[in-house]
């Protein structure tokens, strides 16, 4: 029994959200402090710290630095957070000191649309006088994108729809379109590094580049990524399969970080 349970998860089947809390988690394996969002950003980092990086530090909007939650938060405001906390700070002292400070290494978000280059839309779908969805908006993610050394983005889709040729609106600008606007006001993070999405890891290098595929995940193929996406999509010369969770991983998402399936999907 103990030797089947230590197995690969490859016949388990994790689920969609499963999968990218898996993969997220593991890009944080050498980061130090993270701003983190909620929803699939709250599993990842959990997950982060109880495998590949235990030493993580965890900064939350709401003022809490240095988080150490004995469960699963249901928001940036849950108590959870704050029982064993290091330190809870004014929101204005978090903002204003800690992110544009400079001491925030990763900003770690979600967001309903991302562009070539790395701006995201987090406020709504369709035109702006008549949207067709209204989605969380802005919330810190406008002062995180400039103002964090980098962030990585979570994505429940990808499609021509999340992953557009224009946004729909865009909350949180990279600095490609920041510098495009004003040459003065370029931000002195490098914005979104990274992109996980149902079918691919997608990175940015070049703080004035654009997104690149780097990993598939297993099933899919070039092809299959770039139907998906609205505009012609940067291929790396040497595009990897995404490891596949571990039972382990698996385990710790269902038994001990989100038993009620708050994020789990």
């Amino acid at each position: 029994m103990n030797q089947a349970r230590q197995s690969p998860v490859s016949d388990v089947a994790p689920s969609s959200s499963e999968f990218l809390a898996v993969v997220a988690a593991r890009e944080l394996r050498d980061k130090g402090r993270v701003f983190a969002g909620v929803g699939l950003p709250t599993l990842a980092v959990d997950l982060a710290r109880r495998t590949v990086n235990p030493n993580i530090e965890l900064v939350y909007e709401s003022g809490v630095c240095g988080a150490h939650p004995a469960g699963l938060a249901e928001g940036i405001a849950d108590s959870v957070l704050v029982s064993g906390a290091e330190s809870v700070l004014t929101m204005q002292a978090l903002f204003g000191y800690v992110l544009q400070g400079g001491s925030i290494d990763v900003g770690f978000l979600g967001a309903a649309q991302v562009d070539r280059w790395g701006s995201l839309n987090t406020s709504f779908i369709g035109d702006w006088r008549r949207p067709t969805v209204r989605l969380p908006g802005a919330g810190g993610a406008a002062e995180i994108v400039p103002n964090a050394g980098e962030c990585i983005v979570i994505m429940r889709r990808h499609d021509r729809g999340s992953l557009p040729s224009q946004l729909d609106f865009c909350t949180s600008p990279s600095p490609v379109r920041a510098y495009a606007e004003d040459p003065r006001m370029v931000p002195p993070g490098h914005g979104v590094s990274t992109v996980i999405t149902p079918m691919a890891v997608l990175r940015r290098p070049d703080k004035f580049g654009e997104l690149v595929v780097t990993d598939i995940h297993p099933g899919l193929t070039v092809s299959d990524v770039k139907a998906a996406t609205a505009w012609d999509v940067m291929i790396a010369d040497s595009v990897r399969e995404t490891p596949r969770p571990s039972w382990e991983d698996v385990r710790l998402l269902r038994e001990e970080i989100d038993t009620v399936r708050l994020y789990l999907r």
